[in-house]
């Protein structure tokens, strides 16, 4: 059977049984293969869907994993069906005996599929455009390369860059200064009310003095009438969960690249005040994205 590094799959025992069960359907004496889990929720891929699965309550785990099942997308070849070592290979030998093993090998299984890969720019412009938001992006990579573990100085992301207006409802301190460190962003809702969704901290430093002193002045609450900023987390401290509300007044522009589960998935850039943008036409309209199909890139 073929051996594969699931260090990086989910804490479900449903997940890894079913996973494991497809590894044992390829017959192959010794493989060894990259690859990334993923969670299919009608037909893309849900960050949201994969978080839970850190979920402390196994049978939760295990009930989410029947649910929602994972599948490995392979995207890379260290050791061939014969246990040869394809390591020192460059990346374009490797991925061309992925693609001529995956037919193969993969053949019969449901949870291990092939990723998409071109050497062509229009189609990786393509892909972009068909997925939108609805991943961070698409992993351009050297193909000159050996395999470089824990090494990503032969790869990079390609992001699909979207901007939205948004009514700046609090800010945090700097932890340990006593100036703006993030602002927290919200955008309307149908029902009319403001809804957390992120932050940006990309302040300039010059800036923040002021910046600060024009906060406090418009601190009152609650800042945000829907879903509120939450407290300490396990990535935070009690003192990077407190917050600040305010008069929702402020209006900026922010950059972001990914957004699913009602929440900007990484922090956005600030790109500008908006004193000509009214509070109220910041709604959640600017971040709907549109529908794809991301299973139709698999193999």
């Amino acid at each position: 059977m073929g051996r594969f590094p699931l260090s990086r799959l989910s804490r479900g025992r449903q997940d890894r049984a079913a996973i494991k069960g497809d590894i044992r359907r390829v017959k192959a004496e010794k493989l060894v293969l990259d690859g990334e889990i993923v969670v299919p929720v009608e037909r893309t891929f849900s960050f949201d869907a994969l978080l839970h699965r850190i979920h402390p309550a196994q049978s939760r785990v295990n009930k989410l994993a029947q649910e929602t099942p994972a599948l490995l997308i392979a995207f890379d070849l260290l050791l061939d069906g014969q246990g040869k070592p394809l390591i020192d290979l460059p990346l374009s030998e490797r991925r061309r005996k992925l693609d001529l093993l995956a037919p193969k090998y993969f053949r019969g299984t449901k949870r291990i599929r092939l990723s998409p890969a071109t050497s062509k720019l229009v189609e990786a412009k393509r892909w972009l455009d068909r997925v939108g938001a609805t991943l961070d992006g698409i992993i351009a990579k050297r193909r000159d390369l050996p395999y470089r573990s824990g090494d990503r100085s032969g790869m990079q992301k390609i992001k699909n860059y979207r901007s939205a207006d948004c009514v700046v409802g609090g800010f945090r301190y700097n932890e340990g200064k006593p100036v703006v460190g993030s602002l927290l962003l919200g955008l309307y809702d149908d029902k009319g009310r403001l809804n957390h969704l992120g932050f940006t901290s990309t302040i300039k430093r010059t800036e923040k003095p002021e910046l600060t002193r024009k906060l406090e002045s418009l601190i009152a609450p609650p800042g945000f009438t829907g879903n509120a900023p939450g407290g300490p987390s396990r990535w935070s401290t009690t003192r990077s969960g407190e917050w600040q509300p305010l008069k929702p007044v402020l209006v900026v522009e922010v950059c972001f690249d990914h957004f699913s589960g009602e929440q900007f998935r990484h922090g956005t850039k600030l790109m500008r005040w908006r004193p000509d943008k009214s509070p109220r036409q910041c709604t959640l309209d600017q971040v709907k994205q549109k529908k794809a199909d991301l299973m139709k890139l698999l193999k």
